[in-house]
């Protein structure tokens, strides 16, 4: 985790996004999260439908919507990971305050972008007195700011896509979860700080808080992380790809 220096404090929210590469703007050709839930879902399908089928020569729907579903969900369960992680705070996580573009080929989003001011942090962060701030009492409690914010944001999705998709209520919170965790846990996963993202998972999925599915599976295998999806991703639809691992329809509950 990396505090930011008493000559940074003025800047607020600023120096961490420096940090971590995220955007303050909308990207060139990028659109804010809210403009994608207003309407664009259904275009970034179609793009992603034709790109399954470029690179693999089919695009089964469900393989279509669930890698949708996975790759939106990140942005902001990334956005909040790595400000968690390596700052202690976390941004505003609404959709008219986050933005992303998706790529030319995979039609994956990049330039994660954060465009608002306000953040919540600890007592002894350094910008904690700044305009934007707001101060909570210790991880704890912003780890459940970062659960809140991100679970309402995944609400907003669940209610815009939830019409087009194949897959009812509970297969797109088991998303959201994932995405959540799987964030958390790729935050900090290298040799060296892979136990602190672990920790951090643990944080803010100790228990299992509705709509998400689950508190964190993580767990140790054979000396090595691991953990149990919640959702399929239905890459095994696809010509000579299998089950994944940690997929629910393989591994026990």
């Amino acid at each position: 985790m990396t505090q930011p220096s008493t000559r940074e404090t003025a800047d607020g929210l600023a120096p961490s996004l420096r940090r971590l590469d995220l955007r303050r703007d909308v990207p060139a050709g990028g659109l804010r999260c809210s403009t994608a839930l207003g309407g664009f879902l259904g275009e970034w399908r179609t793009r992603l439908t034709g790109w399954l089928r470029r690179e693999y020569g089919e695009a089964p729907p469900r393989t279509a919507d669930a890698y949708l579903v996975a790759w939106y969900l990140d942005v902001p369960a990334r956005i909040g990971a790595l400000l968690l992680h390596h700052e202690r705070r976390v941004p505003s996580l609404r959709p008219a305050d986050l933005a992303f573009r998706l790529g030319t080929g995979q039609p994956y989003p990049e330039a994660p972008a954060v465009l608002g001011d306000e953040f919540c942090c600890l007592p002894t962060d350094p910008a904690s007195a700044t305009p934007g701030a707001t101060v909570v009492r210790d991880e704890r409690a912003l780890a459940a700011v970062l659960r809140a914010r991100y679970t309402a944001h995944a609400a907003e999705f669940v209610q815009a896509y939830r019409p087009h998709s194949p897959f009812g209520r509970r297969t797109l919170w088991a998303a959201a979860t994932d995405a959540l965790e799987s964030a958390l846990w790729g935050a900090g996963r290298t040799p060296e700080t892979e136990g602190a993202a672990v920790a951090d998972a643990a944080l803010v999925l100790d228990a299992r808080y509705p709509p998400l599915t689950s508190a964190s599976t993580l767990r140790l295998a054979n000396r090595q992380w691991t953990r149990r999806r919640e959702s399929c991703c239905f890459s095994y639809l696809l010509p000579a790809e299998s089950e994944c691992d940690g997929c629910p329809r393989t591994c026990a509950r």
